[in-house]
């Protein structure tokens, strides 16, 4: 089996996996990173998005194979310390913005990536930022408040 050297969160793994084995699996199943979920396993859900090189990415399609020469960052990757949350996790803690939480790996991934590169979205970039993000619990208008909210203490 294939060998390849993948860099998440700062840290560099190496892992044996076929080629075609979604980066996902890797994560969850390999190195035990429970932060990016599997929800529909088609890339329509978000819930398993990650950043690859700071953009929010569908981790349950992307093969392992075009994972490397990328930095991989997941939501364990995000807080700096684990008594200080990334100011995107913050606010949605501070918004409550979530119900049954399925969905906040992939919205606080989400944002992250949309802050990263629109550093004040307006409400409709907000609301296009994360059209790749399901939420069944109905917790849309906390989850926008909460990037307002992260988009000032950046």
């Amino acid at each position: 089996m294939p060998k390849y050297t993948l860099q998440i969160n700062g840290t560099s793994h190496t892992v044996e996996s076929e080629p075609d084995t979604p980066l996902l699996y890797v994560l969850r199943d390999e190195l035990e990173l429970a932060g990016p979920k599997f929800g529909c396993g088609l890339s329509q859900c978000g819930a398993c998005m990650v950043l690859i090189d700071g953009s929010a990415t569908p981790s349950c399609v992307l093969p392992v194979s075009s994972s490397e020469d990328t930095e991989i960052t997941t939501l364990e990757g995000l807080a700096k310390s684990p008594s200080q949350l990334h100011p995107v996790q913050q606010a949605f803690v501070d918004e409550q913005a979530a119900q049954c939480g399925y969905c906040l790996n992939g919205m606080v991934m989400a944002t992250v990536g949309l802050l990263n590169v629109t550093p004040n979205p307006s409400l409709d970039e907000i609301k296009n930022g994360l059209e790749r993000n399901l939420c069944r619990c109905s917790a849309h208008s906390r989850i926008i408040k909460a990037v307002q909210k992260a988009s000032k203490n950046l």
